[in-house]
């Protein structure tokens, strides 16, 4: 029996879960917000909880322990010099799971992982210029060729 199991398995030794884990968090480390299943999304939400906590504290030990758990740089910096900021005010609760519809392929159910206090990394605002610019080019190009026409 189960009782008061509180993880989630998902069909993976211990060692591969917990890779799969600190790979899935510095994927939303690094990206704000990734597109999972709907079971790995409620396995990674305390992890990433526990590790924005740890980041609000700011010290040596934690970042070791965050390095430990993540095993990539970049990812640990980014969690103390952006993520844990945003998250300051707020006393749980970092992380959003929106659910999807199933998978096409094998109708798994899908779902979306994100910060609730997300920082823009100005990616989302760079793809909405360039094609808001190239609709906008059109259009005077559009213009340009009617009024040499007549």
């Amino acid at each position: 029996m189960r009782h008061r199991r509180n993880t989630t398995k998902l069909k993976r030794t211990a060692s591969h879960r917990r890779s799969l884990l600190a790979n899935l968090a510095g994927s939303l480390i690094e990206h704000g917000r990734i597109k999972t299943t709907l079971g790995k999304a409620k396995a990674l939400r305390p992890v990433a909880e526990k590790l924005v906590t740890l980041a609000k504290r700011d010290d040596l030990h934690s970042r070791r322990l965050a390095l430990a758990f993540l095993h990539t740089k970049e990812a640990v910096s980014k969690l103390f010099a952006e993520v844990a900021p945003a998250a300051k005010d707020r006393q749980g609760g970092y992380v959003r799971i929106t659910k999807l519809g199933p998978r096409m392929s094998d109708a798994a159910p899908m779902a979306i992982i994100e910060w609730v206090d997300r920082v823009s990394t100005g990616d989302e605002e760079a793809v909405e210029e360039t094609s808001s610019t190239k609709k906008k080019a059109a259009d005077q190009t559009v213009e340009a060729e009617a009024a040499a026409a007549e």
